[in-house]
C-alpha cells in the first residue's frame, strides 16, 4: 500500500490510510478545512493550531480529515509532513468550488474553504465538519454572498462553527440560510454567536444541549431526503469571548480603512480579519484559536453519535 490510498470515486482523491480505514469500519471522522492554515493564521500559529485541532478530534474518539490540494490531488487527511508543507507554502491558492479544476490541472497547493471542504466531505461520506466561522452576506453589498451559504443549502454535512464571521451582515446571512432551507441550531445557546462574541442579539429557533441531540436532528433531516446541511453554532469559550459592542467598533474601523485602501472582492475578508486582529492587539486571534479548538471537540462528539447510529449500508 502506498502512503496515500486513492478513492474509488475519482483518481483526484487521495485518502490518508487512517481516514480510509476509519471509513471502511464506519468509525467517526471529522473534516477540517485548510484555509485556516494557508490563509487564516500566520506562522507558526497556523501549524500549531492544525496539529492541536487534529489532536482534539482524536481525543474525542474521532479521526481528523484535514482537506487540502497538494501535488495535483485532493488530499483527505494529511500527514504531519503535509501539514508542515502546507503551513509553509508560498502563495497557496484559496480553494472554493470554482477553483478545484484550475488548481488540480496546474498542480497548485491550496487550502480549502468551508464550501470546498463540505463538497469533498460529502463526496467521501464524511458527515461532520468543524470550522471557525462560515462565510455569509457582506456588509453593504447584499449581492456579495459567500459560496459557503449556497453549498450549505445543497450539501448534507453537519457544520460545527461559531456562526458566521463577525465582519459580515449577520441578519442578512441568517435570512439567506433560511431561504436555503438550512437549520441553524444553537449548541447550549438560544442566540446566534457572533464569532468572537457569545451573542449577536439574533434569536434562534432551535437549541440543543447535548451532541447526541444534534446528531439526531441531522439524521432525521437527511433520512427524510432533505439534502441541505445542518449548522450547529457554538459560542466561543466564555473566558475568551469579547463583548459584541467592542468587536463592532473594531470592525467599523477596519471597514473604513478597507474603503480607503480600495480593498474589494476576495481580498476583503482576510484584510478585515487582519485589521481586527491588529486593532484588538491579538485578542481576536486568541479567541479565534480557542473557538476553533472548542468546535473540533464538539464535532468529534457529534460524529461519534452519527457513526454509531447509521445503518450498516451507509458505513461502507
Amino acid at each position: 500500500m502506498t502512503s496515500l490510498e486513492p478513492s474509488l470515486k475519482s483518481s483526484y482523491y487521495l485518502l490518508n490510510p487512517e481516514v480510509a480505514k476509519a471509513k471502511r469500519f464506519g468509525q467517526p471522522i471529522v473534516a477540517l478545512k485548510s484555509t485556516v492554515i494557508t490563509h487564516g493564521l500566520p506562522q507558526p500559529q497556523n501549524l500549531e493550531l492544525a496539529r492541536a485541532m487534529e489532536s482534539i478530534v482524536r481525543e474525542g474518539g474521532a479521526f481528523p480529515a484535514t482537506i487540502a490540494l497538494m501535488d495535483g490531488k485532493v488530499k483527505v487527511g494529511l500527514s504531519d509532513v503535509d501539514l508542515e508543507n502546507l503551513a509553509k507554502a508560498e502563495s497557496p491558492r484559496k480553494i472554493s468550488l470554482r477553483d478545484f479544476g484550475i488548481a488540480l490541472a496546474k498542480k497548485e497547493t491550496g487550502g480549502t474553504t468551508v464550501a470546498a471542504t463540505m463538497f469533498v466531505a460529502e463526496k467521501q461520506g464524511i458527515q461532520v465538519f468543524a470550522t471557525g466561522g462560515i462565510g455569509g452576506v457582506h456588509r453593504g453589498n447584499s449581492m456579495d454572498v459567500s459560496t459557503d451559504l449556497v453549498q450549505l443549502g445543497r450539501c448534507p454535512v453537519l457544520v460545527v462553527c461559531a456562526g458566521a464571521k463577525a465582519i459580515l451582515d449577520l441578519p442578512a446571512t441568517m435570512e439567506y440560510l433560511e431561504t436555503q432551507g438550512v437549520p441553524v441550531i444553537g449548541y447550549k445557546t438560544n442566540e446566534l454567536p457572533a464569532f468572537y462574541s457569545t451573542s449577536s442579539g439574533i434569536k434562534l429557533k432551535a437549541r440543543v444541549d447535548f451532541a447526541e441531540e444534534a446528531a439526531k436532528i441531522a439524521k432525521a433531516q437527511w433520512e427524510l431526503g432533505i439534502k441541505s446541511g445542518v449548522l450547529l453554532v457554538v459560542p466561543p469559550p466564555e473566558e475568551l469571548a469579547i463583548e459584541h459592542e467592542i468587536v463592532e467598533g473594531w470592525i467599523e474601523l477596519a471597514l473604513a480603512r478597507a474603503e480607503k485602501d480600495g480593498i474589494r472582492g476576495n481580498a476583503i475578508t482576510p484584510y478585515l480579519l487582519e485589521r481586527v486582529s491588529k486593532l484588538s492587539e491579538g485578542q481576536s486571534m486568541q479567541t479565534n484559536i480557542a473557538l476553533l479548538q472548542n468546535n473540533a471537540r464538539v464535532a468529534a462528539e457529534v460524529a461519534g453519535y452519527l457513526a454509531a447510529g447509521l445503518p450498516e449500508k451507509q458505513l461502507i
